[in-house]
């Protein structure tokens, strides 16, 4: 036994079937997708949905039960945890920058507006000419105060759980979650009064899904968030060891940056001098 004892800080993960299990659930729902959109059924999207969703859980229950167990994360494996993430939110920034490029790309193509109009008829004006936007310091800025509140109830929770404050923590949590649930409905409020389309012209394609992308994301950090929530009311966190937090909290504030510069660009900078929906 003394030839085969751990005598490093490293963590080697024993065999696991949730990467085969999570490649063969997003094989199918991609096959899925592509089914739906050629109009055939659904239900093998679904099946795959319910595939990798199941695969997030069952993987994270078990990254979960190796926190717990005092003995696979240690200080070595949690820098390693947080370089990981760095690089995840890294490639989510580079994400948003290809919408963010698309949309600009649109409004800097007028130079040559015969091609242009010809191939996103846009009547060489970006937005295209008839687009009624919606009016950004209405639906848009009320979200964006519900998202900044949100980043300073996350970091009160974060800071509780520093400061040993078990109740601040959860009271925080709690918070952020709410407005992000909030936040949510809002913008399914906005979507719903859109005066353009989705499949409508260029315009249409890059707004629904810059702002549909964040709003998944959004979606994704309240679950985050909730998952953090029922850990902290079960004592699984301590102001020294708490990794999963900390990076529901990074996760949350870059949904909070990436949504003001949606805000400012496509919002506010986009809606100069064109007609605005008021709802």
């Amino acid at each position: 036994m003394a030839a085969i004892a751990k005598n490093h800080d490293y963590h080697l993960v024993q065999p696991s079937p949730w990467p085969f299990v999570g490649s063969v659930s997003v094989l199918i729902m991609a096959i899925g997708g592509v089914a739906w959109m050629h109009h055939w059924t659904p239900w093998v999207f679904f099946i795959g949905l319910a595939g990798v969703l199941y695969t997030f859980y069952a993987w994270w229950s078990d990254v979960v039960k190796e926190s717990n167990n005092g003995l696979d994360h240690t200080p070595v494996v949690q820098m390693h945890h947080r370089y990981g993430m760095i690089l995840f939110i890294s490639s989510e920034v580079m994400f948003f920058l290809a919408w963010f490029w698309a949309y600009f790309d649109g409004f800097f193509r007028l130079d040559d507006v015969e091609q242009y109009a010809r191939v996103a008829a846009t009547g060489g004006t970006w937005p295209p000419m008839g687009v009624e936007l919606f009016d950004p310091f209405h639906l848009p800025l009320f979200n964006t105060l519900i998202l900044l509140t949100s980043g300073t109830t996350v970091t009160w929770a974060h800071h509780a759980l520093l400061e040993g404050d078990r109740r601040g923590l959860k009271w925080g949590l709690a918070l952020t979650i709410a407005l992000g649930v909030l936040f949510s409905f809002v913008q399914f409020a906005e979507y719903s009064e859109a005066g353009f389309s989705f499949s409508g012209d260029m315009y249409g394609a890059t707004f629904f899904m810059a702002t549909g992308f964040h709003g998944a994301h959004v979606i994704i950090g309240t679950i985050f968030l909730a998952v953090c929530l029922i850990r902290a009311i079960k004592g699984q966190f301590t102001p020294e060891k708490h990794l999963g937090f900390e990076f529901a909290a990074w996760y949350w504030h870059f949904v909070d940056v990436v949504w003001l510069f949606l805000f400012a660009s496509i919002y506010v900078w986009g809606s100069w001098g064109v007609p605005l929906s008021h709802g």
